[in-house]
Order: structure tokens, then sequence, then C-alpha cells
């Protein structure tokens, strides 16, 4: 069994922002993959979805806890499902990389992420995958990156951004149908 933690906030005000990406991606591997509806489990104050890709037990969750405190509703998926760090995948957003790059790391830092720092605090380890996703603008890293995670995207950003959540939900497909590993190598250009 895998659980594939979409990052982002909760609310309607956050929804399209770049922040909550990670949120827009596993709801378009639900739709993808047949997945039950997102329904809020209180326990783990996530919303939850279960599905299969490749033969493989998916959880999704988003969190519903706001992005900085992410980890207390990984850990408590973790501790109720008995999974090990390395079945957990986890999708955010990443102001390091340009728009609509995907990178697939495993067993690093949280750069400076307050969600996926807030996992690793919790957890007490990274060995986890990760998928970042790219919103980095052309003109570089803005002075304000907490302002510019939760504004909205620009309607041009919005077509890219369209493509990296196919391609993210392709990367995903393979890396439970062949591994990690090869989806790191096809992706990760």
């Amino acid at each position: 069994m895998i659980l594939i933690v979409g990052l982002g906030n909760p609310g309607e005000k956050y929804k399209k922002t770049r922040h909550n990406l990670g949120f827009r991606i596993v709801d378009k591997i639900a739709a993808n993959f047949q997945f039950s509806i997102f329904n809020f489990q209180s326990i783990f104050n996530a919303q939850i979805s279960k599905g299969i890709i490749e033969n493989q037990k998916i959880i999704l969750a988003k969190p519903q806890t706001f992005m900085n405190n992410s980890g207390g509703s990984v850990k408590k998926l973790v501790l109720s499902y008995k999974l090990q760090v390395t079945k957990i995948w986890v999708i955010h957003d990443d102001i390091d990389l340009p728009l609509g790059k995907i990178k697939i790391i495993k067993n690093r830092g949280a750069a400076g992420h307050k969600g996926v720092e807030s996992i690793i605090h919790e957890l007490k380890a990274k060995n986890f995958i990760r998928f970042r996703i790219g919103v980095r603008p052309e003109k570089g890293k803005p002075k304000n990156v907490e302002k510019f995670v939760l504004q909205k995207f620009t309607k041009n950003e919005e077509g890219i951004i369209k493509e990296v959540i196919n391609k993210t939900c392709e990367a995903i497909e393979m890396a439970t149908q062949q591994g990690v590993e090869k989806a790191m190598n096809k992706f990760n250009k």
C-alpha cells in the first residue's frame, strides 16, 4: 500500500493558488483512476480517497490542517495503516524549480518548504518520496515567497500547470508500475 499525500490549504479561498498544487494533482489522480470520492475523516484530519493503480492499493490524502501543520495528519495515517516511511509519496509545489518542472526525490531535507518540514518533524524521518512541482516564475524567485505561493496562477501559467498535472499523474502511474527509480530517470530532466 502506498500513501500519496497532496499538500495544500483547505478552503475555497486557496483552491486555485500555487500552494494547492498538491491537492489539484491528487484530485486528478483520483479522477483518472476512478478512485472513491474524497471524504473527510476526522481521525486523520484529512480528505481521503482510495483506489488501485497498477494492482497497487493507494490511499490519497489531502490534509485539512493548513500547509505548515501537514505532518500531524500524515503521521496519523502512517500509524493507522502501519506504513513504512518509504511508502509515503508527497506531492507539493516548489518555488526552487521553474514553473512546470517535475523533480522526484527521496531522503532529502525540506529546503524551506514548511509542509515538508512539518512531515519530516512529525515522522522523524525524511526518507519518503517527494514529487516536487515547480512554480517559480521566469523572472526568478519572488522576494515575498509566502505571499507569492498564496496567489492564483495567471492565465498563461494555468496552461503550463494543466500540462504538469497530467505529467505528474503519468509519473505516479509509472512509479507504481515500474518503480520510483524508473520514474525518476524519465521525469527528472
